[in-house]
């Protein structure tokens, strides 16, 4: 899992606001199918929203922490039940500051 600076992340959480969720977990939670298509929605936007369904607050704390380190993504916020995880692409298409 990748570290990102506060400014960095702040920057990012930034780029987040308008867009929307491409993936949603479901009620069968964080399936090898939810994993692959939060791949493929980095691969192609590097930048990411996921809507999680679930009401429990440490389910989703541990979903961020398992597509993180299964991705190699940076988790850059939580709320609610929308988590935001960032991960450079070959040709970044997003310049982080700093």
């Amino acid at each position: 899992m990748k570290s990102l600076t506060p400014a960095q992340r702040q920057y990012l959480k930034g780029l987040a606001h308008s867009r929307q969720p491409v993936v949603m977990i479901g009620g069968n939670g964080l399936t090898p199918a939810v994993l692959k298509e939060i791949e493929r929605g980095l691969a192609a936007h590097e930048l990411i929203k996921i809507k999680a369904a679930s009401d429990e607050a440490e389910t989703r704390r541990a979903w961020m922490e398992d597509i993180c380190a299964a991705t190699g993504a940076a988790p850059v916020q939580q709320i609610g039940k929308v988590l935001v995880i960032y991960r450079a692409g070959e040709k970044p298409a997003i310049t982080l500051p700093g």
